[in-house]
């Protein structure tokens, strides 16, 4: 089964004094890309946290964030006094010896200060990390499982164009004889109006007619295209990540498709072929966002 690359996982919780919310988004993407947005408190863990996303995410564009809203009466911030008292007695000289008024104004300016108040950094405690990690690992799998859900549209929608192409080509065959019959009018028909009257070598003229009605064929190409697409629904049926080899094949099948059109001479095999065309346009817009 196929999984697609957008997906949303949210939790909330309290651990001690602490509301945590843990969000991630994922968007299609070649490659792997993690953008986390977590609080100082725990940028060690992380490079943690971004193996966990690699292992069972594998690719896609990430948005990782983690908010921290204190509960408790305490704060992370506290005044620092030394410094304020060092700018209350300069800004009280200065006031004395320009003759001005002490007032409580005073204090309002100061604090507006540099350093006159300072953040106290907590140690990250262990037993709080095991309750936020099992819940990152929570988001994850609702990634995760969210990414299955939509593999689910993905896989019908694909698989119905995929089908498409194979009916598609079974439209050709009526017209496959017909064309070859054309195609030897044509020539005759050439070959009559230079006005040989006859005179031309009747075997060289049937091989070079085998050789062209060869050039033409296109069982080969018909042979191949159902192969590429039948393939292609056996991947779309496997456990393994198989996004990348499914574009593959698709390159393969419209290498296929790309033949027949330019082998065709005939206007209705065309019109099936710009069909054809036109469902694996579909498909490979839908491919952007396979995992």
């Amino acid at each position: 089964m196929i999984k697609s690359m957008t997906g949303y996982g949210k939790a909330e919780f309290e651990t001690g004094n602490k509301k945590i919310t843990i969000e991630l988004k994922t968007l299609n993407s070649k490659q792997l890309d993690i953008n986390s947005r977590i609080p100082a408190l725990y940028r060690e863990k992380d490079i943690v946290i971004r193996k966990e996303i690699n292992e069972k995410l594998v690719r896609g564009k990430m948005d990782f964030s983690l908010y921290l809203e204190n509960l408790g009466t305490e704060s992370n911030s506290a005044i620092n006094e030394n410094i304020v008292a060092a700018y209350y007695r300069q800004l009280s000289s200065i006031h004395e010896k320009l003759g001005l008024p002490i007032t409580d104004q005073i204090m309002q300016s100061i604090m507006r200060l540099p350093d006159t108040v300072k953040t106290v950094y907590e140690e990250l405690d262990e037993k709080e990390w095991e309750t936020i990690y099992a819940n990152v690992q929570k988001v994850i799998a609702s990634v995760d499982q969210f990414r299955a859900q939509e593999g689910i549209a993905l896989e019908k929608d694909i698989r119905s164009n995929v089908q498409e192409i194979m009916q598609l080509m079974k439209q050709v065959e009526p017209f496959e004889k017909q064309r070859l019959e054309n195609v030897k009018t044509r020539i005759s028909d050439s070959l009559n109006e230079l006005n040989l009257n006859g005179n031309y070598d009747q075997n060289r003229f049937e091989q070079e007619l085998i050789y062209y009605m060869e050039k033409l064929d296109i069982n080969e190409e018909k042979v191949r295209l159902l192969n590429h697409c039948n393939y292609f629904l056996e991947t779309m049926e496997s456990h393994e990540v198989a996004g990348k080899k499914l574009g593959f094949i698709a390159q393969e099948i419209g290498r296929e498709i790309n033949t027949l059109g330019s082998k065709a001479n005939e206007s209705n095999i065309q019109r099936i072929v710009v069909q054809m065309k036109d469902a694996l346009e579909r498909i490979k817009e839908q491919m952007l966002n396979i995992l």
